[in-house]
């Protein structure tokens, strides 16, 4: 697998990892990096994550093959629509967005009218860090990456795409865009939801100071990724806000079936909770399924 050029639309910590990922496997003659402002082009030449960087849109986009979107998934379609004219015809556009179906719906054929191909992917890899400084090549490895086909999706540029994520090491799942978004309603969009909550309910200043001090490893590992970026928390809530809030509906059922426990004092069903969340915790970390640790 090997490009001649690849452009990357934004240079954060996905884009960055994408770029020394391709660099370090030698898996396109050229990489170029796209980024809002002047300031990020240096950050990106410190990290070493692309071959050029520019804030000139068409000019990254120019004669590359490959082009990535690595944006909140908010400025994908201006972007698009920006980058359409220095498009390559036969080019193929991916993105890396959490939420699939509005994603391809509004690009697929927008890419389409330039005469190129759009594969949505989403590759299941990030931190709750963000910006090309905390970009690292091995990201991807070992980690599912889902790609989104239709009825419309080219069979030669699908293929590529699942052979470009298994040379950045990723594990390639094929869904259609509305069933990845189910799915990540409950364990991707649910989990952020929860550990922002929890992050603002627990810290609230409200309480008394030593609340803070009171919260130990289990309450950094549970809210770890509230400290993501809030503005790609709210497209992603936004554009998946009928799955999410199925999702919301259920957990809090389940909450609500543990507080009727609590409130009666039934010992054995809470037994029963907790041994079946361990139960089910355990198989899944020991199927290989699950990420690896840092």
């Amino acid at each position: 697998m090997h490009f001649r050029k690849i452009a990357i639309i934004g240079v954060g910590l996905l884009g960055g990892s994408i770029g020394l990922a391709v660099r370090r496997r030698r898996l396109a003659r050229q990489a170029a990096g796209f980024v809002r402002r002047a300031a990020s082009v240096k950050d990106c030449e410190r990290a070493g994550a692309l071959d050029i960087v520019t804030t000139d849109l068409p000019a990254a986009v120019w004669e590359a093959d490959l082009v990535i979107l690595c944006t909140p998934l908010a400025q994908m379609r201006l972007l698009v629509e920006r980058l359409l004219p220095a498009l390559k015809p036969g080019a193929i556009v991916t993105d890396v967005g959490s939420v699939k179906a509005s994603v391809v719906r509004e690009l697929e054929s927008l890419v389409a009218t330039a005469g190129a191909h759009f594969v949505g992917s989403h590759p299941m890899a990030g931190a709750e860090k963000t910006g090309v400084g905390v970009a690292r090549p091995n990201l991807f490895e070992n980690a599912i990456c889902v790609v989104t086909p239709t009825r419309k999706t080219n069979r030669s540029a699908l293929k590529k795409m699942k052979q470009f994520w298994t040379a950045l090491g990723s594990r390639v799942l094929e869904l259609a865009p509305e069933t990845h978004d189910v799915l990540v309603s409950r364990s991707s969009h649910l989990p952020h939801v929860i550990a922002a909550t929890l992050a603002t309910n627990v810290l609230d200043p409200a309480h008394p100071k030593q609340q803070a001090a009171l919260c130990a490893n289990g309450f950094r590992d549970t809210t770890r990724i509230a400290s993501g970026s809030p503005e790609m928390w709210r497209d992603i809530a936004l554009a998946n806000s009928r799955n999410l809030d199925k999702s919301l509906n259920a957990f809090i059922a389940e909450l609500r079936k543990f507080q009727r426990m609590l409130r009666i004092s039934d010992a054995r069903a809470m037994a029963e909770f907790f041994e079946t969340a361990k139960q089910r915790r355990d198989e899944w970390c020991g199927s290989g399924a699950s990420p690896s640790p840092e």
